[in-house]
């Protein structure tokens, strides 16, 4: 079994750069990081934390 993730960008995210971010996805865990600084830091968090992540961005978008 591979431990390389695969990322992703968000389907909002525009093909002309800018601020982006890239989503990875395992069983146990949900990754983020900026598209533009590939090697930086890495944010981790659990399936549960990042459904109410959404959920929360979703009732609060302006």
């Amino acid at each position: 079994m591979s431990t390389e993730l695969t990322w992703f960008k968000s389907s909002h995210s525009g093909t002309e750069g800018g601020a982006c971010v890239e989503v990875a996805v395992t069983p146990a865990t949900v990754h983020v990081r900026d598209s533009k600084d590939q090697t930086g830091p890495q944010l981790t968090f659990s399936p549960t934390a990042w459904a109410d992540f959404i959920a929360f961005t979703a009732q609060h978008q302006q």
